[in-house]
């Protein structure tokens, strides 16, 4: 059912190419929002703008690498050219890096899971939040992980990452309170994505049975997890770590 809780606001989702990325534009666009649909795989992400005015929302496709400023800056300055506001952000972009060791874990693969993962993240806020100021308001949710409270062995460079992003989630929010923008995180648990089952080998469901619930989540649940963020409904919501991981971390 279409509430239109986010009618005539603007909203920027990184990674919505798939997965949580794709669910979660696909949602805000359910609800009304116009909806900027960034990744850097276009045919994927301009499969995620079909999808999203096949159902009769609004969607506008931008290119962009989170890892590179420059590209983000765009990302921005390209909202704002085509819509004049933004008013949410879902910054989403992330990749799992190569398994590893800690120890044996690359230089080139550290750095580059950091980048999209950590870097990608803060060069996002850095932009959307002067916009946000500006406009007196908004609601920014980063994606960490569940990774990003607590240690998975041989994804050293991931992990590190996605405490990261909760850092720095946590300074942004303390930062901004005062000035109406709020800042969160989501930590998504064992999702049914492309990167699962790449990670995973296949084995999702395996992984899924780990925990307390006994399943996967579905993309779908991160996203609804993310909208309550973005809505007045969470007005008083600010700098939270909120996992959404079917009871994983309470292990």
């Amino acid at each position: 059912m279409k509430n239109n809780t986010f009618e005539n606001k603007v909203v920027i989702v990184t990674g919505a190419a798939s997965g949580i990325g794709r669910a979660t534009a696909l949602a805000f666009a359910r609800e009304g929002a116009q909806v900027v649909v960034s990744d850097v795989r276009e045919e994927e992400a301009r499969e995620t703008c079909r999808l999203i005015e096949q159902a009769e929302g609004s969607a506008f496709y931008i290119k962009c690498d989170v890892s590179l400023e420059s590209d983000v800056k765009n990302m921005v300055e390209q909202t704002m050219k085509k819509f004049g506001r933004l008013d949410c952000a879902y910054n989403n972009a992330g990749i799992e890096g190569v398994p590893s060791s800690t120890m044996e874990c690359s230089l080139d693969n550290w750095n580059h899971t950091i980048d999209i993962n950590l870097k990608g993240v803060w060069l996002c806020m850095k932009y959307q939040i002067p916009i946000m100021l500006a406009s007196g308001r908004g609601s920014i949710v980063n994606c960490s992980s569940i990774a990003g409270v607590i240690g998975f062995k041989t994804i050293p460079a991931y992990v590190a990452s996605k405490h990261g992003v909760i850092g720095l989630t946590k300074t942004a929010a303390l930062e901004y309170a005062q000035n109406y923008i709020r800042v969160n995180v989501v930590c998504p648990g064992v999702i049914h994505t492309p990167m699962l089952d790449r990670f995973t080998r296949g084995q999702e469901d395996a992984m899924g049975q780990l925990a307390p619930m006994g399943r996967v989540g579905q993309p779908e649940e991160i996203a609804e997890s993310v909208l309550w963020l973005c809505s007045d409904q969470a007005s008083y919501v600010t700098g939270l770590t909120l996992t959404v991981d079917g009871g994983w971390t309470a292990q």
